[in-house]
């Protein structure tokens, strides 16, 4: 019996916290950093933007703006389209693969270790809807690796921007905007509220500006505090995000999903332990279950 359609939305979650350590690498690993500076990137925004946004080829940062959603346009703006006067997009493409993959092999990933992992989640990535998803389905068109680490790597890219665009789409429906999304996402503590200023380059009369707009929407008190009716909302969002992510499994059955759990998670595990990605990050990732590697699916 095909069990595709009754599985839990919460599934998505927990393939998100498995797969979007092992595509982030590429922004908190020093062989990341080495490798954009190595190009000439200057400072770490340049080299974000440039490589995230590369699969999109040559853009106005307007367009690199709405892709990312919750960034400051000042900030983009800094960095594009400046950072192709230094260096194209097809080295960005090839720094960020190769060195997110020379993080991996630090972790102590092997090839053999991703052979069914990269199989499983390759397919996975390979055939979930492009409808409405522009850097997955700009992260689609690239050639795709033929060894297993850089082929799971190319996978979890695609799998997280998948999630990603759902989620954009998401706060766009219930009139969230980028930059009011962070503060929300502050208040619902799932991320600290310094980190996101800082990372999101927030000052704190900005701060103060969206916190209003939310307090006005009745989502968060005079104080800045989350209400029930905020929670509820930032709640929906995340419940409709895991279920326009879920779909993204389709393409396996129930053994297969089990299958990609239990060789991913080690692999997630690996990365966490060598702790290049921070416990908090702007992404809210949670490793309540990493011990955990069943799919609970049977």
């Amino acid at each position: 019996m095909d069990n595709r359609s009754r599985r839990p939305i919460t599934l998505a979650r927990r393939f998100f916290d498995r797969i979007e350590p092992v595509h982030a690498v590429t922004y908190f690993a020093p062989e990341a950093r080495a490798a954009l500076d190595g190009l000439g990137y200057r400072g770490f925004w340049m080299g974000y933007f440039a490589a995230r946004s590369a699969p999109l080829g040559i853009v106005p940062a307007d367009v690199v703006t709405a892709a990312f959603y919750n960034f400051a346009p000042s900030r983009v703006a800094k960095a594009l389209p400046a950072a192709w006067d230094v260096a194209p997009p097809a080295d960005a493409l090839r720094a960020r693969e190769q060195s997110a993959v020379a993080a991996l092999r630090r972790c102590g990933v092997t090839d053999a270790d991703a052979q069914s992992a990269a199989e499983l989640a390759a397919r996975a990535a390979s055939d979930a809807d492009v409808s409405g998803r522009v850097l997955y389905a700009a992260n689609r068109a690239l050639s795709w690796p033929g060894e297993p680490l850089p082929r799971l790597w190319h996978a979890a890219t695609l799998l997280r921007e998948h999630r990603g665009d759902g989620h954009v789409a998401v706060l766009t429906a219930e009139g969230l905007s980028g930059r009011e999304c962070n503060v929300l996402h502050a208040a619902a503590g799932r991320v600290p509220a310094d980190m996101i200023k800082r990372s999101r380059d927030y000052d704190d009369e900005q701060w103060a500006a969206h916190a209003e707009a939310l307090h006005l929407r009745g989502l968060l008190d005079a104080d800045g505090a989350i209400t029930d009716r905020g929670r509820s909302l930032k709640q929906h969002i995340e419940d409709r995000t895991d279920a326009l992510a879920l779909p993204a499994l389709d393409a396996l059955d129930d053994d297969e999903v089990e299958a990609l759990f239990q060789s991913l998670t080690p692999i997630t595990r690996a990365v966490i332990a060598a702790g290049d990605v921070p416990a908090g990050t702007p992404m809210g990732l949670s490793r309540d279950d990493l011990d955990d590697a069943s799919a609970h699916l049977g």
